[in-house]
C-alpha cells in the first residue's frame, strides 16, 4: 500500500541525442509502496527515460531526488547503494553459472572482497552470507526448486523469475521493471502481476511495459509519454478515459 512520501522525484529531465530530442521536460514521482507504469507508444521515450534512471543514459537536464533530498543521477556502479535494482528486457544471466551463482552475484552490496570470488566460493565467509541471501530471494520468486539447475537449462519464464531474485537480492527501495511481462504466456503473466503486487510490501516498483492489460491492473498510478514528453498522469481509469492517450494510442481519429 502506498504512503503520500516520495520515495523517488524526477523534474525536467530532458535528454537529446544529436539533433532529436528524446525527452523533453519530464517529471514523475513514485511513493513509497506504490507501482508506477510508464507506458506509451513506440518511440515515446520510455526507455530512454528508463535508461536515465539506471544510470545508462546522461541527462541534458533535470534534478534527481531520493527521499526528498537532491541527488547526482545515478550511474550504474551507484545504483545499488541508491537502493535501486533494475532488470532489463535481455535477462541477463550467466549461461554456465547455476540460478544460484547468478542470484549471488546480485547481491554485490554485502560482499565485503572481491563479488565474482564470494560468489563462486573463493571466499568463504561471505559466499555464506551470499548464499543465504539468494536463497531467501529465490522464495520470494518461488524458483528455489531450480537453485540449482544451469542458467542455460532454463524455460525463459524460468530465466525472468531468476533475474528478479536477482535483483531482490540486494533489498532494494526501489525495483524497476524493463518489460517484465515480454515473452510470457497468460499463465505467467498472472503470476507475474501478483509477484508485482506482492513486493510492494517492502519496495516501490517501476514497470515500463507494452502490455497495457498488465500496467492497468497492476499500477497505482501511470505516466503517459508520448514524443518524449508526459501527456498524462494519474490512475489507470484516468489515464484509460483521457482523450490525449487515446489519441496517441489509436490516433486522432478514433
Amino acid at each position: 500500500m502506498s504512503t503520500n512520501q516520495s520515495l523517488l522525484a524526477v523534474k525536467g529531465l530532458s535528454i537529446s541525442f544529436g539533433g532529436l530530442r528524446a525527452l523533453n521536460d519530464v517529471h514523475l514521482e513514485i511513493k513509497q509502496g506504490e507501482v508506477v507504469g510508464l507506458i506509451g507508444p513506440n518511440g515515446a521515450g520510455k526507455t530512454t527515460a528508463f535508461n536515465a534512471l539506471c544510470g545508462l543514459v546522461t541527462p541534458d537536464a533535470g534534478e534527481f531526488f531520493l527521499d526528498g533530498t537532491s541527488h547526482a543521477w545515478p550511474q550504474t556502479d551507484t545504483l545499488v547503494k541508491l537502493g535501486i535494482a533494475r532488470t532489463l528486457q535481455g535477462v541477463g544471466l550467466f549461461s554456465d553459472l547455476t540460478v544460484l551463482e547468478n542470484v549471488m552475484i546480485g547481491a554485490q552490496r554485502f560482499s565485503s572482497t572481491g563479488l565474482i570470488s564470494a560468489a563462486l566460493g573463493r571466499n568463504t565467509k561471505d559466499e555464506a552470507q551470499l548464499k543465504e541471501r539468494a536463497i531467501a530471494a529465490l522464495e520470494k520468486v518461488y524458483a528455489t526448486g531450480i537453485a540449482h539447475r544451469r542458467a542455460d537449462t532454463l524455460s525463459y519464464p524460468d530465466t525472468k523469475r531468476v533475474s528478479i531474485a536477482r535483483a531482490l537480492v540486494c533489498e532494494p527501495k526501489i525495483l524497476m521493471l524493463d518489460e517484465p511481462a515480454g515473452g510470457l504466456g497468460a499463465q505467467d503473466i498472472e503470476w507475474m502481476n501478483s509477484l508485482i503486487r506482492n513486493l510492494t510490501a517492502t519496495m516501490s516498483v517501476l514497470i515500463v511495459e507494452h502490455h497495457m492489460d498488465v500496467v492497468m491492473s497492476v499500477c497505482d498510478r501511470l505516466y503517459v509519454l508520448n514524443f518524449g514528453e508526459v501527456i498524462s498522469s494519474g490512475s489507470a481509469e484516468t489515464v484509460r478515459r483521457d482523450p490525449a492517450v487515446i489519441a496517441a494510442y489509436l490516433g486522432t481519429g478514433a
